[in-house]
């Protein structure tokens, strides 16, 4: 289905760009999040992220990618194989995207909430419990579920 300038998803993916542009440029940008492939850590409609531009990808990093060549994903890189990188949304018990490292567009920094406050996801505290959320994976459904019932 073709694309015209009232539909949202174009709209998206413009802002993304420019987004995305400011980056290569050296400016970091807030952008608002939408979705909840990245529970518990980002909360989709209530958080944003500073992006700024990528150094290298490494796993455990929370990037901007352009991923099968139609759309842009806030996720988590869980493996480097050479140039291909695969990403998997830590809210998602399955299913990953994989992208070229050139399709890393920026590095998330820091994840602002609704009130302004920011958290650094690249500090020791936020990266250990990153990587123990990602060893959970076999029961990541249970503990998602649980999450969701005690902050509706």
């Amino acid at each position: 289905m073709p694309f015209d300038d009232s539909d949202s998803r174009l709209k998206d993916i413009k802002i993304i760009q420019e987004a995305v542009r400011l980056v290569e440029e050296g400016i970091c940008v807030t952008l608002p999040v939408e979705g909840r492939s990245m529970l518990p850590f980002i909360i989709g409609g209530k958080d944003s992220v500073l992006l700024e531009k990528p150094t290298k990808a490494e796993i455990g990093d929370v990037v901007l990618a352009w991923v099968e060549q139609c759309r842009y994903v806030v996720h988590r890189i869980i493996a480097v194989n050479g140039d291909e990188v695969t990403l998997m949304g830590d809210g998602n018990i399955r299913g990953v995207e994989r992208c070229r490292k050139e399709d890393i567009k920026a590095t998330v920094s820091y994840v602002v909430d609704g009130k302004g406050r920011r958290r650094n996801i690249n500090d020791k505290k936020h990266r250990w419990s990153s990587y123990v959320w990602r060893k959970l994976r076999p029961v990541r459904r249970y503990l998602l579920a649980i999450y969701k019932i005690i902050w509706r």
